[in-house]
C-alpha cells in the first residue's frame, strides 16, 4: 500500500493560483497513474487530471482544462497540480490518488490520500 501526502491547499481570491502537491511513501513504478481527483461541498467526487509517471499526455476534466496541469518531478517522487484562474467551483477537498490504468473512474484507483481543503473567496 502507498501512502500519499498532499500539501499546498489553502484559501485563495477568485482568479487566484495554487500548486498542490503529492508524494507517494515509495519511489512510484514507472507504470503507475496518479490522478487528482475532487469533492465540493455537498457534490461527489469528481474526477479532475491524471497522468502516467513515465510520461504521455496528461488528461484532464473539461470544467479544469486549460487552467490547471497536472505534472510530475522525477528526483523529488513528487505530483503536482497547479491551478490556475481559480473560481468558487472550484472549492472542495483535492485528494491524490494512485493505480495502474489510465482511467477517470475512482474505482481504478488503489490508494488514496487524506485530502487537502482548497477554498475560492469569491
Amino acid at each position: 500500500q502507498v501512502q500519499l501526502v498532499e500539501s499546498g491547499g489553502g484559501t485563495v481570491q477568485a482568479g487566484g493560483s495554487l500548486r498542490l502537491s503529492c508524494k507517494p511513501s515509495q519511489r512510484p513504478y514507472s507504470s503507475s497513474v496518479y490522478a487528482w481527483f475532487r469533492q465540493g461541498p455537498g457534490k461527489e467526487r469528481e474526477f479532475v487530471a491524471l497522468i502516467r509517471w513515465h510520461g504521455g499526455s496528461p488528461f484532464y476534466a473539461d470544467s479544469v482544462k486549460g487552467r490547471f496541469t497536472i505534472s510530475r518531478d522525477n528526483p523529488s517522487n513528487t505530483v503536482y497540480l497547479q491551478m490556475n484562474s481559480l473560481n468558487v467551483e472550484d472549492t472542495g477537498v483535492y485528494y491524490c490518488a494512485v493505480g495502474s490504468q489510465y482511467e477517470r473512474d475512482s474505482s481504478a484507483y488503489d490508494d488514496w490520500g487524506q485530502g487537502t481543503q482548497v477554498t475560492v473567496a469569491s
